[in-house]
């Protein structure tokens, strides 16, 4: 897969895609707002999202979004998954949500910004194609960092595509001091030698070469623009124009050994090889991974044969043959040791639950005399989204196994709670037997009528207390008393008495008549209302009799119908691993098989020249005397 220069962190890129949906003057500040969360599965995704745990994430959004839990937070919700999905890798699938979010009613401001980060995951990716189209469909003014990204971005693919005057045009006007002047300056240096135009290109590159940086970043920059005007210039015959920026290249930086076979090389076009050794023999005990190292070798007995030091030429030459065998050997063994697929393994054994996706980073090398070749294999971003790949799917297949553990545990639980369904039922039914509801409705309705009575014929002793009832009795059964009926002057004063009493009495009961009629409607109403609601309740309660059973079966369903889908999954994650390891293997081994390739072309020309050395030390040996 080919592949552009990495613009930004993947974790910043994800962070700014999710800040596309925040108001502008929002992100024109520094102050931080608290996140309203309408939804609680909304809110359960963004707690795994905020540990980083992203996988539980995106399960969690998509089982939300499928039960349609996620009303309040749609749109939010759909760019979050994007860019999860982009943490794993899954640029189709997060190009696919952002290209449909565009589609939507968007601000313009919005919606130039997201065609942006479409067309950096785009070019990220390879697909130039793509990414040029993206940002041609930006229509308005972006941000200062953002527009300087966009324009680099034009200009690489222009590269890309052969057309350097195209390239060159756009990034000749660029303004100020930035690290992205400078790489604008790198990149039309490389256009002008890629087109032809060497002394342009020295110019150009010359001026990047001898600044002064001020962070690792632009010292690298710097290194690398020495070493292509170094080697264009030695491409163009002018060797002694070479040496001076290709001396400038740090020796212990990445790009050190190309330097100095360069160095050593311009020197040899001088047929100045004294000073050529120099340099050769400094790579010389350098890691024979690198191709500028292998050169080195046969370079210096090339360089001490034209010094006449045939004896010490072939010397080299052995050395150099033997160390190639011995090199031969070990990637054989390495080989091996990768189509084993024990190598893989060992990427696993740390962490294997860890972090994965985009933010896999592998914090150490696996023990062995295989890790210095892992380096150089590491080095290809191929491999890399290769091993992350495999990875996530080693991830998955855990995860798979985890949830295939769990069925049983589903299957206990529903089997524990539908015994005690079964246990409760009997009980709940003769409850629901002793409970007549239509008596208590007729009752009801039966003392609504007898109020409705006693209001009508003013009935105020019917509502009295049972204490006043009680009373009235006793005074009226005085009142019947025959005692009382006698003409006795103590007779007619109890008499007087008696009615005295019975007066009070009605009218107490007649001043509270209105209040107790009101307050027992009002008690009539909160009965009739429980009724209602029991009523409810009740038929609630028969529904949910009928259909709990049918829900136990369907539960019991889903859950036997779980190991099945789940076995299935791991097979096709299993095909998927074997796929993936397959291609990793296929990497890997491909790279040392060149490096083999590469091994049998150097021996072969050591011992071509050997042989060429030895022909020359028997035709002297026989001229002379």
């Amino acid at each position: 897969m080919r592949q552009g220069r990495s613009i930004g962190s993947p974790l910043r890129l994800l962070l700014v895609l999710l800040a596309l949906a925040v108001p502008v003057a929002y992100a024109a500040t520094n102050e931080k707002e608290s996140i309203v969360v309408d939804d609680p599965h909304y809110g359960e995704v963004l707690f795994y999202f905020y540990q980083e745990d992203y996988f539980p994430a995106i399960v969690r959004l998509l089982a939300a979004q499928e039960r349609q839990k996620l009303d309040e937070h749609a749109e939010d919700a759909e760019l979050l998954l994007g860019g999860m999905y982009l943490s794993f890798g899954h640029h189709l699938e997060a190009a696919a949500i952002f290209e449909r979010m565009l589609a939507g009613n968007v601000s313009s401001d919005i919606r130039d910004r997201t065609w942006f980060f479409l067309a950096k995951i785009w070019y990220q990716r390879g697909y130039f194609e793509k990414s040029q189209q993206a940002l041609n469909l930006i229509a308005g003014e972006l941000p200062d960092n953002l527009r300087r990204e966009a324009l680099m971005m034009r200009a690489q693919i222009l590269i890309e595509s052969g057309e350097f005057d195209s390239a060159i045009s756009l990034l000749q006007n660029w303004e100020g001091k930035t690290e992205w002047a400078s790489y604008a300056k790198f990149n039309i240096g490389v256009a002008l030698v890629r087109s032809g135009r060497i002394e342009e290109a020295q110019r150009v590159l010359a001026d990047l070469g001898s600044l002064n940086p001020y962070n690792e970043e632009l010292t690298s920059l710097q290194d690398k623009a020495n070493l292509a005007l170094g080697y264009a210039l030695l491409q163009d015959e002018q060797p002694a124009a070479a040496k001076l920026p290709l001396q400038r290249v740090r020796l212990e930086g990445p790009f050190s050994n190309k330097a100095l076979l360069g160095v050593g090389w311009a020197d040899a076009e001088m047929d100045n090889f004294q000073r050529a050794l120099v340099p050769w023999m400094e790579l010389r005990g350098r890691d024979l991974l690198d191709s500028a190292v292998l050169e080195s070798m046969l370079a210096i007995p090339y360089a001490m044969a034209k010094l006449d030091s045939i004896s010490q030429a072939a010397d080299h030459y052995l050395n150099a043959i033997e160390a190639f065998y011995e090199e031969n050997n070990r990637l054989d063994k390495m080989i091996a040791h990768i189509e084993s697929g024990v190598m893989f393994d060992q990427f696993l054994t740390t962490d294997p639950m860890g972090s994965t996706g985009w933010y896999f980073q592998l914090a150490q090398l696996p023990e062995g005399p295989e890790a210095r070749y892992l380096f150089h294999l590491l080095a290809k971003h191929e491999f890399q989204e290769g091993l992350k790949n495999y990875r996530d799917l080693d991830y998955l297949h855990r995860n798979l196994d985890t949830w295939q553990g769990s069925i049983d545990v589903y299957s206990n639980m529903l089997e524990t709670r539908k015994q005690a369904y079964e246990e409760r039922l009997p009980r709940v039914e003769e409850t629901l037997g002793r409970a007549d509801l239509d008596g208590m409705v007729n009752n009801k309705l039966g003392l609504d009528s007898t109020l409705n009575s006693i209001e009508k014929s003013h009935d105020w002793l019917a509502l009295a207390t049972p204490a006043e009832f009680e009373m009235w009795g006793e005074i009226t059964g005085l009142e019947a008393s025959p005692a009382l009926r006698s003409d006795l002057p103590e007779a007619a004063e109890v008499r007087d008495k008696v009615q005295l009493l019975k007066g009070v009495l009605q009218w107490e009961l007649e001043r509270e008549f209105k209040g107790r009629l009101w307050s027992s409607r009002r008690n009539l109403r909160d009965a009739g209302e429980a009724l209602v609601t029991t009523q409810r309740s009740r038929r609630q309660v028969d529904e949910t009799m009928r259909n709990e059973p049918l829900r136990f079966a369907g539960l019991s369903e889903r859950v036997n119908g779980l190991e099945p889908r789940i076995a299935g999954m791991q097979m096709r994650v299993d095909d998927a691993l074997a796929d993936q390891r397959a291609f990793l293997q296929s990497i890997a081994i491909g790279e040392l098989q060149a490096q083999k390739e590469r091994l049998d072309i150097y021996t072969l020309q050591a011992r071509f020249a050997l042989a060429a050395i030895y022909d020359i030390s028997s035709s002297a040996a026989e001229e002379t005397p």
